[in-house]
């Protein structure tokens, strides 16, 4: 026993310097080899699976932990917090919620019932549980107050919609401890948001009433983005499409949503791609939003009628949504192959998407149904150029610029003029183009 006793100090010793040099690998050996020959020893157990959950090494931490409980008659509660720390790891929320509320069934300090009580929360966090997430968050409190807990519950409640539950524990978190980490980080958060607060909260109202109006839903996933809070913006948003899935306003707000908050993959499952126009302020402009929402009405009320789909194309092409913006020309060309507005628009979608030579064919149909759209054979000049075809491109450009001078089409022409070595012409060109843009001295 006593050699046993001296083997333990001496393994201490070095578990001790290691710990001071933070070698990880050793402080796993050398606790393993204490619990070996002391297996009652808590600390020692608890020390090696806080290092081999720092090391990231959960399915060892799961062998330890069964080790521990093995050797003991009487396993302490902290089997249980570890053990659910390790179902947390694996995504099973289930296991690690009863386990964390098996060690909190134990007697167990203050401190720790709130840690536990905070990872509880969390792991409701993660499963959008927020009603749950809020009544733990109510208990981390209750064992242990602090300004920390204080925020993360007024962001459990934002999520809850309890706005003023929320501000007044913001308020208590700042007067708390203003310098703590988690205030200092969301109190701007939360000023921001209150300058939108009287509008949500007049839209809440009518949501009240009216809880799958997919209009009011986008209204208030606006103001959400633009006070710079993604999630609950997306919580409307897939409540406004499950309510409208032919919606392109709620498609295009949700895919900015999921964008603002890194999953852009999911955006990518919508046909919204990174590409999304914005305006300055890093979000979608209104006016492209009101458009879209005007042109899914009309589209609803005249479902045989191509207009209104090639007016949202022409939308969509504008944020760059050019996959989207493709399909609803291709769905206006179905109900009317002679719409030079359709035309239009899938040619200049096709070549977004790197197909000029379909686009080309849309951009010639698109002249030949609308003859004095100057913009149309701009576009056809464009893409002909592209093709190598500057004969034609010039003779496309001269037609725009017959029904309207553009430095736009005077541009595109004196370019497809010095490819062919038509000097004359080209200078001809450049000199109309400085007499419309003299440069600057």
């Amino acid at each position: 026993m006593r050699a046993a006793s001296g083997d333990v100090s001496r393994l201490q010793t070095q578990l001790s310097k290691a710990e001071e040099a933070g070698d990880k690998a050793a402080i796993i050996e050398l606790s393993r080899r204490i619990v070996a020959i002391a297996p009652n020893d808590s600390e020692a157990w608890e020390t090696l699976l806080r290092t081999q959950f720092e090391a990231e090494d959960f399915d060892g931490a799961a062998k330890s932990l069964d080790a521990w409980q093995k050797n003991v008659k009487r396993p302490p509660a902290a089997i249980e917090d570890f053990r659910g720390d390790v179902f947390a790891q694996r995504k099973d929320y289930q296991n690690a919620e009863r386990h964390w509320l098996a060690f909190l069934a134990k007697k167990t300090s203050a401190a720790d019932a709130a840690s536990v009580y905070d990872k509880l929360a969390d792991l409701c966090a993660d499963q959008a549980r927020w009603t749950d997430n809020a009544a733990y968050r109510n208990k981390a409190i209750a064992a242990e107050d602090t300004a920390a807990r204080r925020v993360f519950r007024a962001c459990a409640l934002l999520r809850l919609y309890e706005w003023d539950a929320a501000y007044a524990d913001m308020a208590k978190a700042n007067k708390m401890d203003s310098s703590d980490e988690q205030v200092k980080e969301w109190l701007p958060q939360f000023e921001r948001l209150q300058n939108f607060l009287p509008g949500i909260k007049a839209l809440d109202a009518r949501i009240a009433k009216s809880p799958n109006d997919a209009g009011l839903l986008l209204a208030r996933a606006r103001f959400f983005t633009l006070a710079g809070r993604p999630l609950l913006a997306l919580d409307d948003c897939e409540h406004a499409m499950k309510v409208e899935p032919a919606s392109m306003r709620a498609r295009i707000q949700t895919g900015e949503a999921l964008l603002d908050v890194k999953r852009d993959e999911d955006a990518a499952k919508l046909q919204v791609s990174q590409r999304l126009a914005r305006t300055a302020d890093q979000h979608v402009s209104e006016k492209a939003l009101q458009e879209l929402g005007d042109e899914d009405a009309s589209i609803r009320q005249s479902p045989g009628k191509s207009e209104p789909l090639a007016a949202r194309a022409k939308t969509l092409r504008e944020l760059r949504q050019f996959a989207l913006a493709l399909a609803d020309a291709r769905a206006a060309l179905a109900i009317d192959d002679k719409s030079a507005a359709a035309h239009f628009e899938a040619a200049h979608d096709l070549d977004a998407l790197d197909n000029s030579k379909e686009a080309l064919i849309h951009a010639v149909k698109a002249t030949e149904l609308n003859p004095n759209d100057g913009a149309a054979w701009y576009y056809r000049g464009v893409l002909e150029a592209k093709r190598a075809e500057f004969p034609a491109a010039i003779e496309s450009e001269t037609r725009s610029l017959k029904l309207g001078e553009t430095l736009e089409a005077l541009r595109e022409r004196e370019n497809c003029e010095r490819r062919i070595g038509r000097i004359d012409n080209a200078d001809a060109d450049l000199k109309r183009i400085r007499e419309l843009e003299p440069r600057k001295e």
